[in-house]
């Protein structure tokens, strides 16, 4: 493909509460064995770009640890790469990422020594498949400046955490705002742009000298009437984890056989890291039904609705219904756990209860020492 690709996935979120203290949204697990940026990278590879550059910084190790090899989603080779790049102090700049055009500013260099002439920025914490190629395909036939992906989303859904877009009869963006207090439309951006390498270079270049930082204000909705701004429709799944909520209920969607296999079943493949571990146990009395239980994990007691990630001690007698165990949780016998996202590592004692709601899903953030004298 004609392009490089930008990951955007250094930023933090407080809708997420306790999850984020101690990783980047982009690190959180997904469908029990992958994370967040896994889609992204996916989808990176599967479009045939082969240099990649991700920008982290919020609680950045656990996401680093993740990117420690370009192999899994096959970006080693001669030319290209996956590139991680964070913020890095220079004689001109001591600064933290200040917002998205900030941090492609700080990495110009890296536009500025590629070759390829298109850019494909996209977030970390995004749940779906496209091929970007298609994006381009349309940037090019529209001859837009800028195409961002879009998408209709049904009724119901609290779409002002998102940019909310209008567009013309043609597809051009006419009306851009981002967050805004009243939803006027149901249109949301996926925050996926693909752009011109040169164009992109001189939008931030300009930004940089105006001591603006925000890619979403000060280039699409600064820019909106000046530039041609298209909107490219994303007709199949896609989420976005960066709240509590609908963190909860992408994971949840992955218990949907349709949704599971047009992930997983259907080509192109979805890539992660691997980890060597046996398969799950069952011991004698386990009870699992609809529910997702990753390698390593043991079980003896009953399962319903739920999401297991990896290595999950679930104790005797122990009921866990509709509910999110992340990876390495030890549950004592006798616990019941509903509606909850239990966080990783945590020791659950036994003969305790933790119970949300659908509409208010608990965090259970336990601090126990595992291994007592």
């Amino acid at each position: 493909m004609r392009a490089i690709g930008i990951v955007l996935a250094g930023g933090n979120n407080k809708k997420m509460r306790e999850l984020s203290h101690k990783r980047a949204i982009a690190a959180m697990p997904v469908s029990g064995s992958y994370r967040s940026i896994d889609f992204t990278l996916s989808n990176m590879s599967n479009s045939h770009i082969q240099s990649v550059a991700v920008f982290t910084q919020y609680n950045s190790r656990s996401l680093n640890e993740h990117l420690s090899s370009s192999k899994w989603w096959d970006f080693g080779r001669k030319q290209g790469g996956l590139f991680v790049f964070t913020p890095t102090i220079t004689a001109e700049n001591s600064d933290w990422y200040r917002g998205t055009a900030d941090a492609l500013y700080q990495n110009l260099a890296f536009l500025k020594q590629s070759h390829e002439p298109y850019v494909v920025i996209a977030p970390g914490d995004g749940v779906y498949k496209l091929d970007y190629n298609r994006v381009l395909e349309y940037h090019i036939e529209k001859k837009a400046d800028i195409t961002v992906v879009c998408k209709d989303m049904p009724e119901g859904v609290d779409v002002t955490r998102f940019g909310m877009i209008k567009t013309n009869d043609d597809g051009r963006i006419i009306d851009f705002e981002e967050k805004p207090m009243v939803a006027e439309t149901t249109t949301i951006s996926c925050g996926i742009y693909v752009i011109r390498r040169r164009q992109l270079i001189e939008l931030i270049e300009r930004c940089a000298a105006e001591d603006r930082v925000d890619f979403v204000r000060d280039v699409l909705v600064r820019y909106k009437n000046l530039k041609r701004i298209y909107a490219y429709k994303l007709e199949t799944y896609w989420n976005n984890i960066a709240s509590v909520d609908s963190y909860y209920q992408t994971n949840m969607d992955f218990l949907k056989p349709e949704v599971r296999n047009y992930f997983f079943k259907e080509y192109p493949d979805i890539y992660s890291k691997v980890d060597d571990l046996p398969p799950a146990k069952y011991n004698p009395g386990a009870v699992v039904r609809n529910s997702l239980v990753s390698s390593g994990s043991i079980i003896n007691g009953t399962v319903e609705h739920s999401i297991l990630f990896k290595k999950v001690y679930v104790g005797n007698n122990c009921v866990i219904k509709n509910s999110i165990i992340l990876n390495d949780v030890y549950i004592g016998d006798n616990t019941v756990i509903e509606n909850c996202i239990v966080e990783s590592r945590d020791t659950i004692r036994a003969n305790t209860t933790y119970i949300g709601t659908p509409d208010n899903i608990r965090i259970v953030l336990e601090k126990n020492e595992r291994y007592v004298l």
